[in-house]
């Protein structure tokens, strides 16, 4: 079988080399010539650990080619996902621009039956547009060409998405016909026979799982955090707290850790698409609305704690912040809540170092007022406090005697809840916690 992906982003070169992987002869598209050329030299623009090595051998096999050759990739395909970006409108929306122009170009040039399948996180509704467009292009062609949409959402978290593509939780196929269904079960047939669960709904059903889920999920996160604000007035331990929800089956154990309020490339767009969405239709997502506030105002707590724990005023004072990605193993930096966190802080007049293990090149581009750092303990020289942000592995062992003698004060403000209190108190530091 042969597939063409187009957009050659995050979801784009991970689902085509995966599926390369799979035995599937994949072909990515985008129209991003210098992308193309990059990854045709074994450049990938995204880090993702294991990815590069994953396109690298299914190259070398012959499973997997780039190309800015739209018209041939879709030809010679039988299933067309598209996987191009579908950013934030102001208003909370979904952009779909970069949806409708593949889909116009699809109708342009497809040439017998294929199956259309969006990937990208859209609104509900939008597999029926991409039809329609499709249908239009034709019409102007004065041409009849069968062909099928489906929906087949994503849900591949940064950080761990070939592992979530090659031994997923479920596999979600939204499609109104038989053919479409059938041939998508194809497609995944390597998980179909390691009896990886698989969801077949309707194309809107499926439409809506994705944002669902992300805002099920977004909802654990913003809860716990309240939970984290209510210990802190009473003295109470958010991590045990956690630990007691958690163990019971009905709840689940991920998804419960208090902090900085989540970030990234969906959860903050999927949950402000699902709200403009409801009321779109006449509902009110009252839940996810009050999600979205909440871990709003979680950012803005983060600042308020990190000002107290230097005394009550930021004015002049060198902030260290350890970590700027929005999440461990990734380089992204879209909405992250460590954005936010220095703009109060310079806003409130502090000086901000900061270090990344992978993410300072994306970070200088969007906050050009930092010093960026060679290393954590660099970042930490003479500053007023240190704040871990991001829970990178290697924050999770610093040397604390190093650090402690770096500083100019021992003080400790962790937004992620790494270390244990008790032991920071013994290793000499003024720390703070969230909800602890």
């Amino acid at each position: 079988m042969n597939l063409a992906v187009i957009g050659s982003g995050y979801v784009g070169l991970v689902t085509g080399a995966c599926f390369a992987e799979f035995g599937v002869k994949v072909t990515c598209v985008d129209k991003d010539a210098a992308k193309i050329e990059a990854l045709e030299r074994g450049e990938v623009p995204i880090y993702e650990p294991g990815l590069d090595a994953l396109i690298e051998r299914n190259v070398k096999q012959g499973r997997l080619s780039f190309t800015t050759e739209f018209a041939d990739a879709v030809q010679n395909a039988l299933v067309v996902m598209i996987a191009v970006g579908t950013p934030a409108r102001e208003d909370g929306g979904t952009d779909l621009t970069y949806v409708d122009a593949v889909a116009r170009e699809i109708g342009q040039c497809i040439n017998g039956y294929k199956v259309v399948v969006t990937k990208s996180t859209v609104p509900v509704g939008t597999s029926y547009r991409v039809r329609d467009l499709v249908l239009e292009e034709l019409a102007s062609r004065n041409e009849e060409v069968e062909f099928s949409v489906a929906s087949n959402p994503e849900f591949l978290r940064e950080g761990a998405a070939i592992g979530d593509f090659m031994r997923p939780d479920r596999v979600v196929i939204g499609a109104d016909d038989d053919v479409a269904a059938a041939i998508m079960k194809d497609l995944y047939r390597p998980l179909y026979l390691n009896e990886t669960p698989f969801v077949e709904t309707n194309i809107a059903s499926s439409e809506l799982t994705k944002y669902a889920a992300n805002a099920f999920l977004a909802t654990k996160i913003s809860f716990i955090n309240e939970v984290s604000n209510l210990c802190e007035k009473i003295g109470g331990d958010v991590q045990a707290i956690a630990r007691g929800i958690g163990l019971d089956g009905r709840i689940g154990k991920k998804f419960l850790h208090a902090g900085p309020g989540f970030g990234g490339s969906c959860f903050p767009k999927d949950t402000r698409s699902a709200a403009h969405f409801a009321r779109e239709i006449g509902e009110t997502f009252q839940i996810v609305e009050a999600v979205i506030d909440v871990n709003d105002r979680q950012r803005l707590r983060m600042v308020d704690k990190i000002e107290k724990a230097v005394g009550g005023s930021l004015s002049g004072k060198t902030v260290a912040m350890l970590g700027l990605s929005f999440k461990p193993e990734t380089d992204d930096m879209r909405d992250a809540p460590s954005i936010e966190i220095v703009a109060g802080l310079l806003d409130r007049g502090a000086n901000v170092r900061a270090f990344d293990p992978v993410a300072m090149d994306e970070a200088a581009k969007i906050m050009p007022d930092i010093t960026c750092c060679k290393d954590a303990y660099e970042c930490c020289e003479n500053a007023d406090a240190a704040v871990l942000v991001t829970e990178w592995n290697q924050f999770r062992m610093l040397d604390l005697e190093r650090l402690r003698k770096l500083l100019r004060r021992p003080v400790m403000v962790d937004l992620r809840n790494v270390y244990e209190p008790r032991n920071m108190e013994r290793n000499g530091f003024e720390y703070t916690s969230v909800g602890r």
